[in-house]
């Protein structure tokens, strides 16, 4: 994740605002980005992204994709992206979209591909681009990172 996110960006366009290594300003007001060492992000990714997001209850195919989710858009826009994306493979067996990753988000996943879950991802950027077209600038990275990831 630090190789992925890289260094220091502060880019007025950019929805995060300040951010160093993913971890941005806005989600992380307290915190002295520009600053921010390589061993401070990993522990707040630990502390603020990975355990509350329950990132280690999902089959581990889809831990990777949906823990940069959830740096890169946060926990609750993750969760209704991985809650779709597991309606959409269980249709009879739909869960509520809330942003809450409880023991039914979990157990919906349990057969969800991770191929599913980046197209439901490429959907939620389409859309917010759609929704914001100043975001346009940062389409053809969102568009690589679902790749790569």
């Amino acid at each position: 994740m630090l190789n992925r996110e890289g260094g220091y960006v502060n880019d007025p366009k950019d929805p995060g605002g300040e951010t160093r290594y993913g971890i941005s300003k806005r989600a992380n007001p307290e915190v002295d980005i520009k600053n921010l060492t390589k061993e401070e992000a990993s522990n707040i990714y630990y502390e603020r992204y990975w355990k509350p997001s329950r990132v280690n209850k999902l089959p581990m195919s889809l831990r990777e994709t949906f823990f940069d989710m959830v740096v890169n858009m946060g926990q609750y826009a993750s969760v209704r992206v991985l809650q779709k994306a597991s309606n959409a493979k269980n249709p009879k067996h739909k869960i509520k979209v809330d942003g809450k990753i409880g023991p039914n988000t979990i157990k919906a996943t349990k057969r969800l591909e991770v191929d599913r879950l980046r197209a439901f991802r490429m959907l939620h950027y389409a859309k917010l681009v759609l929704m914001k077209p100043a975001l346009m600038k940062f389409w053809f990275g969102w568009y690589r990172r679902c790749q790569e990831v």
